[in-house]
């Protein structure tokens, strides 16, 4: 009697032990996130992917590199994603098509451009005025970097349509190729391209574009309103990871962030990615916290005006939702 009394209870143990196993699997939510581009500039998203912050809130993060703001936008909007980090203005020009689904930043993850300006001869004592008459290889008209850098530019007194050879009909991935080819005096260039191109001697890192433009939403978690709705504690799960990596960026040398996300650059020298990570750090273009708060979309208006590129004048409370993140910061 004994012997089939241990026999049940054993088997019992098994089944709870299964039952248990099934609720975690159970538990686990699934997530698509589209980036659009693969860059150091997004360092905390890597390091909450490797630190295991998703997976602490029971998330698993299928990420996917789209390569342009256009596909990437594409992805959210026809469900090929559910996520999507691009450029905030991004959110507007779809609010300004008329979308019955708009999609709203929730959590921001950079907070300025994350462009350098990059000379082909060493320039001592640089000054924005050099510019004057050269060869300026610029990004895609519309995109942020462009009109960041347009703003920058007009800041320092100089019109880039009258005062500049400007060149924009070059595609985004095929600009550093276009300059390391000889085209242009001067190019607007990502990290962590500027730093090798300085490296390898192809050009010079002369001014920042970040530290020239001051706080803006530039890079951004997005989905369509209805996504967050259905789905709200998936997206609060995802914000309090997010949120930690931030923290976690924020608090360790430059080299030991470079060390957790060297995985996602393979291609690049440890050294190296250190020295980009170090860079941004230093002129606070890592946000600390996923907060997008009103002062900075009012910056990225002004900017989108300035170059012409604003559609529409959209409220701050009509594509942005800082609840999630105010209530995740409180806790």
């Amino acid at each position: 009697m004994k012997k089939i009394r241990l026999v049940g209870v054993f088997m019992m143990a098994i089944l709870l032990t299964i039952a248990a196993a099934a609720c975690g699997q159970q538990q686990t939510t699934s997530l698509k996130v589209a980036e659009v581009t693969r860059s150091i500039f997004y360092a905390p998203q890597y390091v909450a992917l490797e630190k295991g912050f998703f997976e602490e809130e029971g998330l698993e993060v299928e990420l996917n590199t789209t390569w342009g703001g256009d596909k990437t936008m594409t992805a959210l909007l026809s469900d090929g994603t559910d996520i999507a980090l691009v450029g905030s203005e991004t959110s507007i020009y779809v609010h300004a098509r008329g979308a019955n689904d708009p999609a709203v930043n929730f959590a921001q993850l950079t907070q300025t451009d994350g462009t350098f300006l990059v000379a082909r001869e060493e320039v001592k004592n640089f000054q924005w005025e050099d510019l004057n008459d050269s060869t300026f290889l610029g990004q895609r008209k519309g995109g942020m970097p462009q009109m960041v850098g347009e703003f920058v530019l007009k800041k320092h007194g100089i019109d880039p349509q009258e005062n500049l050879n400007l060149i924009q009909n070059v595609d985004y991935a095929n600009i550093p190729n276009a300059f390391a080819s000889g085209t242009g005096d001067y190019v607007q260039l990502f990290e962590p391209t500027a730093s090798i191109f300085e490296q390898e001697g192809i050009g010079h890192i002369v001014a920042s574009f970040g530290e020239e433009s001051g706080h803006v939403p530039y890079t951004v978690f997005m989905a369509k309103e209805s996504f967050i709705k259905e789905n709200e504690e998936a997206i609060k799960k995802f914000t309090k990871a997010i949120y930690k990596a931030q923290q976690w960026v924020e608090a360790q040398p430059a080299m030991e962030t470079a060390k957790v996300i060297q995985p996602y650059f393979e291609d690049s020298e440890l050294d190296l990615i250190a020295t980009v990570v170090d860079r941004y750090k230093s002129q606070g273009s890592f946000a600390t916290d996923p907060i997008l708060d009103e002062e900075e979309w009012n910056n990225l208006k002004v900017i989108m005006e300035e170059a012409g590129e604003l559609p529409e004048d959209v409220g701050h409370s009509t594509l942005v939702n800082t609840s999630i993140a105010e209530e995740i910061i409180n806790e």
